[in-house]
């Protein structure tokens, strides 16, 4: 493994790292800015780390920040991966996007349907449950209620 150099300045682009950090809509783009962010340890990058580590949905952020955190010489607390929503209300969400299709709707258009409508929601499941649970989630939605 070759020794990372790590510069005590910020980066030119250290307004769009930060913005990409904090991008609701792509958790890649959010674990892109924070491993450029951890070639800089300025106090302001590890304030964008620690918020990364405390609020990102996604557990792979959390733990990339972390992880720099770590290497910087701060003292961080281990991230918890959230045991149940990842997003709070999310399920209901899914149920709303669920009932707006028709009644043979396939996953590829719930998941159409789901990024048009919160794409938050979408890249924030697709990247800390993946595809394969958000399909399962999808076949499992019951979409007959006794509220009507």
């Amino acid at each position: 493994m070759s020794k990372k150099i790590i510069k005590n300045e910020l980066p030119e682009n250290y307004e769009e790292l930060k913005k990409a950090a904090n991008r609701t809509s792509s958790w890649r783009a959010r674990y892109d800015a924070v491993e450029e962010l951890g070639k800089y340890n300025t106090s302001q990058v590890i304030d964008i780390l620690n918020s990364r580590v405390a609020n990102d949905p996604v557990y792979k952020v959390q733990e990339e920040a972390y992880r720099i955190l770590l290497e910087f010489g701060e003292d961080v607390e281990v991230p918890e991966r959230k045991k149940f929503e990842v997003i709070k209300g999310a399920n209901k969400v899914f149920l709303r996007v669920k009932k707006s299709l028709p009644a043979d709707h396939t996953f590829e258009q719930f998941l159409d349907k789901l990024k048009r409508m919160r794409n938050d929601v979408y890249d924030a499941y697709e990247g800390e449950k993946g595809l394969d649970w958000l399909k399962n989630e999808w076949a499992n939605i019951n979409t007959k209620s006794n509220n009507k």
